[in-house]
């Protein structure tokens, strides 16, 4: 059977689930997915169809009753017809065969009731009446309800003998809540004619490249956690430690991409299901353009698989060597700065952002020794002083951070960096340590005057952290696992790198 996928036509076995239908597509796993059922299915289960006759178009609404269910059965039959009689009480559309039982009871009909008929009492000339007006009487057929006209009522004064029923469509809404399914059920079985979205694509907008990219780092996984849902949006607010300028104010149109610039909910990253606007404190930053019905359905808690146009362009961690290529590969050039040999290791880009890179061709790589970029490992077991560290180092948005150094002394049982005052105010106390190991990474916290600070410690100890407090000064944020002979060799304002090492 053929499904289409994120866009593509895929040609899978009868009776293929949906684990079937995203391989080899971006999909990162517990992420929703949406399902647009096939044509043939919505015309099964569409309730509302569109009658267009060369006068105008009405909108009929089915009742639940066996002429509605006849009505499906043999539209083909209907389309083509043309008014064979209009009085004041009906409008007549036909004649075509049924096998509609005869029934002459009186029967009372609304104005604006849509039924079968047959003419003479047989089924070989049936017809569809729509009432003009309130009536009783009887129409010969067994099987007569069908529905009632919703629109277009003003249709029914126009049409004369002979105008044709050109058309008849299924009103079939692509967001209607009776078309799209969403789920992380990967064995959900798919059926001909599925439409498929593993993840939402974005397009990003060229005019606010700060918000942009703001987009690019709460999504660089590959996936957007959904904090905050509503009726009119579905936001991420799980970056808001972060400066936003002031950039490009578009109305936010269904599907819009913003961030928010400042105030409360600075960074928070949302997107529209409801057109709402243009605000001061919301920049443009992208539009979907495809997997709408993810977020048409998204609600806090869930996770949404992103794609971005352009993908972010990071060559951080990467070497010399590989950047090119990787650069090359975009369309983009290549400058060597600092150590330019093939194996140095890349510790900084400019522009460091994906959408100024792109209107500069040009992306700056700045590289210094693989020995001189150190592997750490941290503890999450407390996720406020891992974020702050991430924040300060630059972890948070790229693989390879940096600390410039504070204090260092040949013989000193420790090594600090410059941190934060600011940001470190959320650095609650831990509970102290009963032993400080070599290697150990901490950063003073607010209750003494230097918090922020950030240190590595070179000896063991019971009675001083890394920053060369107590313990109930001292939080532990992870350590590091690198050689720490060559840490101490380090002289104070230099700045030295690091990089996760998750395993």
């Amino acid at each position: 059977m053929k499904v289409t996928v994120n866009g593509k036509e895929k040609e899978l076995e009868n009776g293929a689930a949906l684990k079937d239908a995203v391989k080899g597509e971006t999909y990162v796993p517990g992420s929703l997915i949406s399902i647009h059922l096939s044509t043939e299915r919505l015309v099964r289960e569409t309730e509302d169809y569109e009658l267009v006759t060369s006068k105008g178009t009405m909108t009929l609404h089915l009742d639940d009753t066996d002429g509605a269910r006849l009505w499906k059965s043999v539209l083909p039959m209907i389309k083509g017809s043309t008014v064979r009689w209009s009085t004041r009480d009906i409008t007549a559309f036909g004649s075509f065969r049924t096998d509609i039982p005869t029934d002459r009871t009186v029967k009372q009909y609304r104005k604006y009731d849509c039924f079968f008929t047959l003419g003479g009492s047989d089924n070989h000339s049936t017809y569809i009446m729509i009432a003009k007006k309130d009536h009783a009487r009887s129409y010969g057929a067994g099987i007569g309800g069908i529905g009632r006209i919703t629109l277009g009522r003003h249709v029914l004064g126009a049409v004369t003998e002979g105008d044709g029923l050109l058309e008849i469509r299924p009103l079939v809404s692509e967001e209607s809540s009776e078309n799209i399914v969403v789920t992380k059920d990967l064995g959900y079985e798919l059926e001909e004619g599925y439409s498929v979205d593993t993840n939402v694509l974005i397009k990003l907008d060229a005019g606010s490249p700060a918000s942009a990219e703001q987009i690019l780092t709460v999504g660089s996984e590959g996936r957007i956690r959904i904090t905050d849902s509503a009726g009119t949006m579905i936001g991420c607010s799980d970056d808001l430690d972060v400066k936003i300028p002031d950039e490009v104010h578009l109305t936010r149109e269904r599907g819009s991409v913003v961030v928010r610039n400042t105030g409360h909910g600075t960074g928070c990253v949302l997107i529209y299901r409801e057109r709402r606007q243009a605000s001061p404190v919301h920049n443009s930053a992208g539009t979907v353009e495809r997997g709408y019905g993810i977020v048409s359905r998204a609600a806090a808690g869930d996770t949404i698989t992103i794609e971005t146009e352009p993908a972010r362009i990071m060559s951080v961690g990467m070497t010399q060597s590989e950047g090119e290529r990787f650069l090359s590969g975009l369309g983009l050039k290549q400058k060597r700065s600092g150590l330019t040999s093939d194996d140095a290791v890349i510790v900084d880009q400019i522009p460091d952002m994906t959408l100024l890179a792109v209107s500069s061709g040009t992306v700056e790589t700045v590289g210094v020794p693989k020995e001189k970029v150190f592997k750490i490992q941290l503890d999450g077991s407390h996720p406020a002083d891992v974020h702050y560290f991430r924040k300060i180092t630059g972890l948070w948005h790229k693989s390879v951070g940096s600390l410039k150094t504070q204090f260092s002394f040949p013989g000193m049982p420790m090594i600090t960096f410059y941190g934060d005052e600011e940001r470190s105010k959320s650095i609650y106390p831990q509970d102290p340590f009963k032993k400080c190991k070599k290697g150990d990474i901490g950063i003073t916290n607010q209750s003494r005057p230097h918090h922020g600070l950030i240190g590595i410690r070179l000896e063991d100890s019971k009675e001083y952290g890394p920053t060369g407090e107590e313990p109930y000064g001292t939080n532990l944020v992870g350590r590091f696992v690198d050689d720490l002979g060559k840490l101490s060799e380090t002289d104070e304002e230099e700045t030295i790198y690091v990089m996760e090492d998750r395993r």
